[in-house]
């Protein structure tokens, strides 16, 4: 049976724009079809020429479903948040020796899900990680991107003092692991013209890493069904990078939506459960009413759009995000930190109400027996600011196959007896206080 891909996922995964994709469509360069839904789109066969929808067709994600570990491989997580990106990890194997974070309520929520977990609450500057030196494979995190400052002629690491990413390379330079990964926005990239990559590529080499060529991942690509974009860089010890080769994870064989999300079927076994969530004001629900499937202001009575919007209403750009109400069959608007902002409404595709907890959850992909600690605002922000589940997995199942290969060069089974003793030495975090930081 062809797979269906509609003209916004089509526009997605390609990185142009609607009307680009609808002009495909039109003028014929593309065949035209319609789902069963009617539906305007494509059949992904007919795509072959487009490499991303290519790649897709001969997924080989069955096939790296079943890679898996040849030892336990040790791992450190920084800036871990409530755990979407550690949870990806450890579901691909990873066995998790530290995890910090600073945020007292994620903390919580890490304690609740895995106990075992060996959880590091606080300031990543209080801390000092060579107690770890030797016993991690290795080290991941998702640092906050912050000012740089470009003082030096070459730009390295001491153009990253102050900021967060430098505590991350500093934890890097401590431990030494084999391998290390940092997450953040696609706009890490451009950020200030490029001048920031620059300085965070010229700090890996400092620290006598080889970068991968970086990659801004899209999570609809890996069996989420959100549209969300995460820069990823990888980087290899320089005494064991020339002997491997790090290979990106294959993309799932087609888009899940938020039906996939909500219903029982590929990405969880029952409907989603009920669960807390925001409410709209009186006057807000009946605006939001008005709004179709997959619309937005633009949906309106001219009346109500120039009541809503305010001042808005007369400044330029598309202003989509603004009472905009989610598609079944598409995946999900990138989730921020509470999903009934005016500037990024998140409104249920079907019912004039903003996304429960569990339906946020479940657009993240974790699953439905993580919970979230805190309040209700908190636990939204927790699970906005994470990793999707799925797109960390896909990424820890290509960092296994690679921990595999470089295992096949040094074999160093029973490794993880000794990180786990170091674990239980360090269970009280003021073993790590650093002097040289109060």
């Amino acid at each position: 049976m062809p797979t269906f891909l509609s003209i916004n996922n089509l526009a997605d995964i390609t990185g142009t724009s609607f009307s680009t994709a609808h002009r495909w469509m039109q003028n014929g360069t593309y065949p035209h079809r319609k789902n069963d839904k009617g539906q305007d789109g494509f059949h992904m066969e007919d795509l072959t020429i487009i490499p991303q929808v290519n790649e897709m067709l001969e997924s080989r994600w069955e096939e790296e479903m079943q890679v898996a570990p040849v030892r336990d491989f040790t791992s450190v997580e920084l800036f871990a948040g409530a755990g979407g990106l550690a949870l990806g990890m450890h579901k691909a194997g990873f066995r998790h020796v530290l995890l910090n974070e600073m945020d007292a309520t994620a903390c919580r929520t890490l304690r609740r899900n895995h106990p075992e977990w060996n959880i590091l609450e606080g300031d990543i500057h209080q801390f000092d990680f060579r107690p770890l030196r030797g016993y991690v494979d290795f080290l991941s995190g998702g640092f906050p991107c912050q000012a740089f400052s470009y003082a030096g002629k070459k730009g390295g690491l001491n153009d990253t003092r102050g900021t967060l990413f430098f505590e991350l390379a500093r934890a890097v330079n401590e431990i030494r692991p084999k391998v290390f990964l940092c997450e953040n926005v696609k706009g890490l990239l451009s950020h200030d013209n490029g001048h920031t990559m620059d300085v965070i590529r010229n700090a890996i080499a400092e620290l006598g890493y080889t970068l991968v060529d970086p990659r801004v991942l899209k999570a609809i690509m890996y069996q989420v069904p959100q549209k969300r974009e995460r820069l990823i860089l990888i980087a290899i010890r320089n005494d064991i990078a020339p002997h491997v080769e790090f290979r990106w994870p294959s993309p799932y064989r087609r888009i899940m939506t938020l039906r996939d999300a909500f219903f029982r079927g590929v990405l969880f076994p029952h409907d989603v459960p009920e669960s807390e969530g925001q409410a709209y004001p009186e006057k807000k629900a009946r605006v939001m009413a008005m709004v179709p499937e997959g619309g937005d202001w633009r949906d309106l009575p001219i009346e109500v759009q120039k009541e809503y919007m305010g001042g808005s209403f007369y400044l330029g750009g598309g202003k989509t995000g603004m009472a905009r109400r989610l598609a079944m069959d598409e995946p999900s608007l990138t989730l921020t930190c509470a999903p009934a902002q005016k500037q990024t409404e998140r409104c249920h595709p079907t019912q004039t109400r903003p996304l429960t907890i569990r339906e946020y959850a479940r657009i993240q992909t974790f699953p439905d027996e993580w919970n979230f600690e805190g309040t209700l605002s908190a636990r939204y922000k927790q699970i906005g600011n994470a990793v999707p589940v799925n797109l960390a997995y896909a990424i820890g199942r290509s960092l296994v196959r690679l921990f595999n290969d470089i295992n096949a060069m040094h074999p160093e089974a029973g490794q993880f007896d000794a990180a786990n003793a170091i674990a239980g030495n360090m269970a009280h975090a003021n073993i790590f206080a650093q002097d040289r930081f109060h």
